[in-house]
């Protein structure tokens, strides 16, 4: 709803502002606008609901206000019907599902911009990769990750990438199923074996010392527990699209614990849930709302260290998936972690407090004010290093997708609990989540390591029974009585019925052979990313 016009006597700066934040459609209430350090004016400063799917920023140092401004947002997008996806560092986003306790200082905050506060929780699900935690296990199989998001995870250079990616292929046209790491180790153990030398040359490009290379790289990844993360049921990512009876939308939250140990691992896995996105959901165009808005936190994780193919692969990937209704806001330290491809991209600012306690933090400020738009402020930078908590600096885009008036805002406070959720309602959430039967439950199919098992023992059952026929020809034996050695392993039936007399179109019919095909589907064609798409 249009806003009233100014007073005749409103200030050059809450005169600009308002005039910029007058939008006709929904909007996310963020906070009030400040004139100063003390002085709150009645300027309301608002996020057009259409324009995000232009992307966002959320950034500021340590303690200045992030995961709240996080949480704010995510209730509101909720209460508007738009699914979240949140990464949930620290754990203090569980809290959404609770309602929060209302306390002095969030009624003064309240009332001070203009908000009618209410305590009330949200629709929230539950998730960790792997199962390394409190959720739902989130997997993705080996051959849907692709070899371009693993090598950014094994930390390969572009040779060992490349070569990488001729493993994938060869295993593809081998009809070797990667489902998990095991599976990946054992294809590049059998390329570097004896009985896998003629399909390593065959290949081209890839050396022997640059499989070693990656087969080392894939032990100490092992070792490091990632085992968790791979393998099946995939998580089909159109779970993460859901709403509830009432018409909020669901926020999906991800545990992520011991960050510290694998950053690499969960920065790329959330990479890799934004390409699936992407290669999933159809053409929108410019919805009136997003089909769903991915918060992904700890970015500097992603791009630090990244290749140049690597950077260009994530900007063309949020660069196209606006137009699937998906918006995008990474949430960092400071703008000067995002490249500057992604960051032109990013049509909503919230920028907290930055700090310039060295000269690299002054340099990163001064950047950061030259990636703003014209201000009515005297001396942007002062106001950045001087926000206190809970405020931030705003511009976001319009509804004709222009840039707002840069805001000095004080943000609304959230109504969800300010910290993390009781542990046991967590996991009665858990277990009683549609989800829980689908994807909690850890599957081993016969894939790339059985198989090639299989190969190895056949070959080697194969050559002993030449072996057996020669010596026994050298002794004169009856062919036809020469026992010669069996596998151990059996063939699968080929009758028409399986031990329980299903026919095969019963079991193709069935929702775990639907499964397994729509797998087998996506190992054959790979995206922008390498992923596996189909």
């Amino acid at each position: 709803m249009t806003e009233a016009s100014a007073p005749a006597d409103e200030s050059p700066i809450a005169a600009a502002v308002r005039t910029g934040y007058q939008f006709e459609g929904p909007a996310l209430e963020l906070g009030g606008l400040m004139l100063d350090a003390t002085t709150l004016s009645d300027v309301p400063i608002r996020i057009p609901l259409g324009m995000l799917n232009r992307h966002g920023l959320v950034a500021g140092a340590t303690g200045t206000g992030k995961t709240k401004t996080l949480q704010l947002l995510a209730e509101q997008l909720s209460a508007q019907g738009v699914p979240v996806f949140a990464a949930d560092i620290k754990g203090d986003l569980s809290g959404l599902s609770t309602p929060g306790a209302d306390n002095p200082k969030i009624s003064e905050r309240a009332a001070s911009v203009g908000q009618s506060w209410t305590a009330q929780g949200f629709p929230v699900e539950y998730f960790a990769l792997g199962g390394q935690g409190t959720g739902i296990p989130l997997r993705a199989t080996m051959s849907a990750f692709g070899p371009t998001l693993l090598s950014k995870v094994l930390g390969l250079n572009d040779t060992q990438e490349s070569s990488l990616g001729l493993v994938f292929h060869y295993a593809d046209r081998a009809g070797l199923p990667l489902l998990d790491l095991a599976d990946l180790r054992a294809v590049v153990q059998y390329l570097t074996s004896d009985e896998g030398k003629a399909d390593l040359k065959e290949l081209g490009g890839l050396s022997p010392a640059t499989a070693g290379v990656i087969l080392r790289e894939l032990i100490a990844f092992q070792d490091q527990g990632a085992d968790a993360f791979f393998g099946e049921p995939e998580f089909v990512t159109s779970d993460l699209l859901r709403t509830t009876p009432d018409g909020k939308g669901l926020i999906s939250l991800v545990e992520l614990p011991n960050l510290q140990d694998r950053p690499a691992v969960f920065s790329t896995f959330l990479m890799w849930l934004l390409a699936d996105l992407f290669h999933d959901l159809p053409e929108v165009g410019d919805p009136d709302k997003p089909t769903l808005v991915f918060f992904f936190d700890e970015a500097h994780l992603l791009f630090a260290d990244a290749s140049k193919d690597f950077l260009t692969a994530i900007t063309q990937t949020v660069r196209l998936i606006r137009s699937k209704g998906v918006g995008v806001f990474f949430v960092t330290q400071s703008p000067t972690d995002v490249p500057d491809d992604v960051l032109a991209q990013l049509g909503s600012r919230v920028q907290h407090q930055l700090r310039a306690h060295t000269p690299n933090d002054a340099k990163a400020l001064k950047q950061t004010v030259n990636t703003y738009p014209t201000s009515e402020y005297d001396d942007l930078g002062e106001v950045l290093t001087s926000l206190g908590i809970g405020e931030a600096i705003v511009t976001v885009m319009n509804e004709r997708g222009a840039p707002t008036p840069v805001a000095w805002t004080r943000l609304r406070a959230p109504e969800s609990l300010m910290g993390p959720a009781d542990p046991a309602a967590m996991q009665a959430t858990v277990t009683g989540s549609p989800l829980h039967a689908k994807y909690a439950e850890a599957l081993d199919r016969e894939s790339a390591r059985e198989l090639l098992a299989k190969r190895l023992e056949e070959g080697a059952a194969k050559a002993e029974a030449e072996r057996a026929a020669k010596e026994a020809a050298e002794r004169g034996d009856d062919p036809d009585k020469i026992e010669y050695p069996k596998s151990s392993r059996t063939g699968r039936s080929t009758s028409t019925r399986d031990s329980t007399g299903d026919t095969i179109s019963d079991v193709l019919s069935s929702p775990v052979a639907k499964d397994l095909m729509r797998t087998a589907a996506r190992e054959i064609l790979r995206g922008v990313f390498g992923v596996g798409r189909r």
